[in-house]
């Protein structure tokens, strides 16, 4: 019985063994060919219309020959008897590999090792071979002895010793190689942000900036990220490739990885190659969509901020306008490329895109008109981001105007979120619009006694106007008596303004002062009602304006 070492016994011979395989594997990956695909692809088709003639004897997952049926006995179950009895032949040490031979009877050629027969060769085996059953059977005898010796050699002692060294040097190589590349990819991203950080430009056409030079930056580092993890992949796939197959137990593992990782890889493969027209319209459509966007964006900027004007289009429009036709753009793309979609013809496909369009139209109907809600205000310009407004009962400042709902900030620094239906469907009362050509008229009402003359109550609201800060003299504040009632008699302060957003603190100081003044000549406010004169007027004298713990004199109230 000779025994087989295995073919490196040196370092650097298993370093040149290790880095070839490493090689390889790369060219394997990337160079796979589409025909080996179909060919793989083909084949199970091929088995399933027709049942083999000849099944294969193995012996540790190595083909070793192939035999035909005999009469009831099919072909696998007799390739399999020779091959359980090849493997008790090379498992039972005591058998010698020169000790198997063929002995010729009437109607076979037996090969034999002692007592054990390990198969016979009948005549129609050697039918259409060109060659006698005694050559054949020979041929065959050789080859058992062969696939003997080197089954006895891959588990001796000696074989595995040698496995084991071969692996530890191996991951050595690999964590060595792993270290390398990361510092060899480190050095690179920084080469990239020092040496040509300069030489990466924005891409433009004219002025107007397509891609942003951050944006290439990112590409740049992204590529590179991505092929340091390409090489790391495939070397921890050649080493395991590589270790696997050092050892008998896990050698046909090693036969198959390749194909459990690349399978999947082929399977997509082929249906990517076969559907590559389509792809490539389906990118194509994507890349012209992407940038038509990007100018229409850029485009409606300019516009929103002022630099492009055009004769009775808003700034305020350029947003929402840019929107619809972002949505008109992407939903006509859709539509050119679903034909080019693989699998678009595919019942299941049919089935989920109308179950999506289901679910879509269910639950999307307060969505969509709070949407159509939303572009009519824009477009009726009810409002825009930084009026004072009143919705309802809400009042205060619209900071952000989004396609289903409107932000607004009240005089207390709360946020109400209003849905855009509920604004189109409610009184609306818009205290900035028309500011820039006349300023807003604020207005206040109290009720006095028949017993106070009313040029007095004019004078007395009109000096109050006049100590209230923040009031425009011009256009002058003025009286309006809007009723004379049973007893008593409204007025109505009228005061302008160009500062909306403070009408709430305008409003307390206006009537603060209007407080102090019918004090200060002791004419008493009846407000909200009159009924009957009082024996002692309600008014507060000048000397109790501070009473404690206000601060203040009677210094300070003539200042």
């Amino acid at each position: 019985m000779s025994t087989h070492g295995p073919k490196f016994r040196d370092i650097s011979g298993m370093t040149l063994q290790f880095i070839l395989v490493i090689l390889f594997t790369a060219l394997q990956l990337i160079l796979s060919p589409s025909g080996c695909i179909a060919a793989d692809t083909a084949a199970p088709a091929k088995s399933q219309l027709s049942v083999p003639e000849k099944s294969t004897v193995t012996l540790d997952d190595k083909e070793l020959f192939a035999v035909r049926g005999i009469g009831a006995i099919t072909s696998e179950v007799r390739a399999n008897f020779i091959s359980e009895r090849i493997k008790k032949a090379a498992e039972d040490l005591t058998i010698r590999t020169d000790s198997i031979k063929t002995v010729d009877a009437d109607i076979s050629t037996d090969v034999v090792t002692g007592d054990m027969t390990l198969l016979s060769i009948l005549d129609q085996d050697a039918a259409n071979t060109g060659r006698t059953r005694q050559e054949l059977a020979g041929e065959y005898a050789e080859t058992i002895r062969t696939s003997i010796e080197g089954y006895r050699a891959d588990y001796s002692r000696e074989s595995i010793l040698y496995a084991a060294g071969y692996t530890v040097v191996a991951a050595i190589i690999g964590i060595l190689l792993i270290f390398l590349m990361n510092r060899l990819f480190r050095k690179l991203n920084i080469l990239i942000d020092t040496r040509y950080k300069d030489k990466l430009r924005s891409i433009q056409i004219k002025s107007i900036e397509i891609i942003q030079v951050d944006r290439v930056r990112a590409f740049v580092h992204g590529t590179a990220r991505f092929i340091h993890f390409a090489l790391i992949l495939i070397l921890v796939y050649a080493f395991f490739n590589f270790t696997l197959g050092m050892f008998p137990w896990t050698r046909p593992l090693a036969g198959r990885i390749f194909s459990l990782v690349l399978n999947p890889l082929q399977v997509m493969g082929t249906g990517i190659m076969n559907e590559i027209p389509k792809l490539l319209f389906i990118v194509v459509l994507v890349i012209v969509t992407r940038y038509a966007l990007k100018i229409m964006h850029l485009l409606f900027d300019h516009i929103e901020q002022g630099t492009i004007t055009f004769s009775g289009f808003y700034p305020e429009w350029a947003k929402p306008t840019y929107r619809i036709l972002r949505f008109l753009v992407i939903a006509f793309a859709a539509v050119v490329a679903f034909p080019y979609v693989p699998g678009s013809d595919s019942p299941a496909f049919k089935g989920v895109s109308l179950f999506l369009g289901v679910l879509f139209s269910l639950g999307s109907q307060s969505t969509v008109s709070n949407i159509l809600a939303g572009f009519t205000m824009t477009y009726r310009r009810l409002f825009k981001v930084g009026d004072r407004v009143k919705i309802d009962d809400i009042l205060g400042d619209v900071t952000r105007i989004r396609l289903q709902v409107t932000h607004l900030k009240t005089v207390k620094n709360e946020e109400v979120i209003v849905p855009n239906s509920t604004i189109l469907n409610s009184n609306v009362t818009n205290y900035s619009s028309l500011v820039e050509e006349k300023p807003l008229i604020l207005h206040t009402s109290i009720t006095i006694g028949y017993d106070a003359p009313w040029r007095q109550v004019h004078a007395l609201l009109l000096m109050a106007a006049e100590r209230t800060p923040g009031l425009l003299r011009e256009p002058a504040p003025f009286v309006l008596q809007k009723s004379l009632d049973d007893f008593y008699v409204t007025y109505e302060l009228n005061v302008s303004t160009d500062t909306p957003h403070t009408m709430s603190k305008l409003y307390s100081g206006l009537h603060q002062n209007i407080q102090d003044c019918f004090n200060e000549f002791s004419v008493q406010i009846m407000s909200p009602n009159y009924e009957a004169d009082r024996e002692v007027p309600t008014v507060v004298p000048k000397e109790r304006w501070f009473a404690a713990p206000a601060a203040g004199t009677e210094d300070t109230i003539k200042e």
